[in-house]
């Protein structure tokens, strides 16, 4: 029931990330996160992280671009993953959940809310490895990553491809890096990387559905029910564990 259970949860990640083209291991790191320690759904979220965004960053048209205006945003990433995965393995599950279920909280409401803002151009220098730094460590002690990068590049006035390519580019940042800090840290063994590597298929599946699913389906309501349902998610997991 458990594989049932997993398999089902990267096929709903992956229908999310073919509809709005992220949040695969926002979603699959929350839903594991019901039966599962924060630790263990980090680990076998990582290589569907990493292999789908690869698709998703080399279909894009931008690559080289991307890298030279957003490579402090990647550095900051890694160096943030890396400090903040330490919190992850030393947790106890009730606190590492508690900390899961206030980010997926916090990102739920914050889409609901959909504040609109820019950075301007010269504030990038400074600003893009502070946002890295945050979001790496909040993936490496959460496993989400998606604040505050996600609004951050949102902000930054890209064109739709450049957005959905840059939006690959976080997640397979932290991605990498949080697979070196857990396999560092000992709490990514052999099991756990081929459940890990097993999840592509039902990933995968999920991701087409998704893309077939996103010529038919009306964006701003799915997005909607997304972030809502993060929000519930998240507040349902916090609650639990306090409880």
């Amino acid at each position: 029931m458990v594989i049932v259970a997993i398999a089902a949860v990267f096929v709903c990640a992956g229908i999310v990330k073919g509809v709005i083209g992220f949040a695969l291991p926002t979603v699959g790191i929350g839903l594991l996160g019901i039966f599962l320690p924060p630790a263990q759904a980090a680990a076998l979220v990582t290589i569907p992280t990493i292999a789908t965004n690869v698709w998703q960053l080399a279909a894009g048209p931008r690559l080289g671009f991307l890298l030279r205006r957003l490579w402090l945003l990647v550095v900051g990433v890694c160096i943030g993953t890396w400090i903040g995965v330490g919190f992850l393995v030393g947790a106890t599950s009730q606190q590492a959940t508690v900390a899961l279920g206030t980010v997926l909280c916090a990102y739920g409401c914050f889409g609901l809310a959909a504040p609109s803002f820019r950075v301007p151009p010269r504030a990038e220098p400074w600003l893009s490895p502070v946002v890295g730094l945050a979001t790496g460590f909040l993936s490496g002690a959460t496993g989400v990553f998606a604040l505050p990068v996600v609004p951050y590049l949102n902000a930054l006035g890209l064109e739709r491809d450049e957005l959905v390519q840059a939006l690959a580019l976080s997640p397979l940042t932290s991605g990498l890096a949080l697979s070196v800090g857990l396999l560092a840290n000992g709490a990514m063994g052999s099991s756990l990387a081929l459940g890990s590597a097993l999840a592509l298929v039902p990933a995968f599946i999920g991701m087409y559905a998704g893309q077939v699913l996103r010529q038919r389906a009306s964006p701003e309501l799915f997005r909607n029910l997304f972030f809502g349902g993060l929000a519930l998610l998240g507040g349902y997991l916090v609650v639990r564990n306090f409880g």
